[in-house]
C-alpha cells in the first residue's frame, strides 16, 4: 500500500491518495481544495480510483470532491451524521470568503465498524465524533488515516459548531488504543504515531481537550 499526501487550500489540509500497490486501485481520502493538483497526482500514480472517502465533512475536507467527479464519478462515502455539515459547506466557505463548489450529495454511509477495500487492502471504518458528529478514521494494519480527530502535538477543534468535547475524549481514548507502531496520517501536519502521540500530546496524555486551531 502507498499512502500519497498533498496538502491543499488556504487550510493547508492533508489529501490522501491510497493506492494498492497489487491491483493499483485507489480512493482519494478528504480531498479538500486544488482538484486539478489532486487529479494530477492520480495521473502520475497510475492508479484507478474507485472511490472518496471522507472522515469528515468541513468545508477544507471535502472542496475537491465536486472537480475529481466530474473525470472520475466514483461514489462518495460519508457518515451519516455529517450529513448537515456537508450541506452546509458552502455557508461555511462563504463565511470564510473562501471559493467553493459544492459537491452532490453523497453515495454512500460509513459506520462503525465497516469494512473497506482499496483493491486487496481492507480498512475498518472507526467512528470518532468530537471534532464532528459524523467524524470516522479508516484504520488498516500500521496505520490510521485519522481525519481531524489526531495531530502530531495536538488535537482537532472541539468549539466549532457540531462539535462534542466529552465525545472527543471517548474518541481519543479509541486512538490511543491502537498499537504505538501504528503511522497516523492526519487531516493538518507531520505524520505521526500513536506511540509518539502517546508519549508527548498532552491531550492523548489526558490534559486540556478543545485544542488551538
Amino acid at each position: 500500500m502507498r499512502v500519497i499526501s498533498r496538502t491543499v487550500g488556504p487550510f493547508q489540509e492533508n489529501t490522501y491518495l491510497v493506492v494498492d500497490g497489487v491491483t493499483a486501485r485507489a480512493v482519494f481520502i478528504d480531498p479538500g481544495a486544488e482538484p486539478d493538483r489532486l487529479l494530477s497526482l492520480l495521473r502520475d500514480s497510475g492508479a484507478t480510483l474507485d472511490a472518496i472517502w471522507l472522515t469528515h465533512a468541513h468545508l477544507d475536507h471535502i472542496g475537491a470532491i465536486a472537480g475529481i467527479r466530474r473525470v472520475w464519478p466514483v461514489p462518495v462515502h460519508l457518515h451519516r451524521d455529517d450529513l448537515p455539515l456537508f450541506q452546509r459547506a458552502n455557508v461555511q466557505a462563504a463565511v470564510y470568503g473562501v471559493p467553493f463548489e459544492q459537491p452532490d450529495p453523497p453515495d454512500a454511509w460509513l459506520g462503525d465498524g465497516d469494512r473497506l477495500t482499496v483493491g486487496s487492502v481492507e480498512f475498518e471504518v472507526l467512528h470518532v465524533p468530537g471534532h464532528a458528529p459524523g467524524h470516522v478514521m479508516f484504520h488498516t494494519e500500521g496505520a490510521v488515516l485519522s481525519g481531524d480527530l489526531l495531530f502530531a502535538g495536538s488535537i482537532g477543534r472541539t468549539d466549532l459548531p457540531f462539535s462534542d468535547p466529552v465525545a472527543m475524549d471517548r474518541s481519543l481514548s479509541r486512538i490511543a488504543d491502537l498499537h504505538e507502531t501504528t503511522v497516523v496520517y492526519p487531516g493538518h501536519g507531520p505524520v505521526t504515531s500513536v506511540g509518539d502521540e502517546r508519549a508527548t500530546n498532552p491531550f492523548l496524555k489526558g490534559g486540556a481537550r478543545v485544542a488551538r486551531s
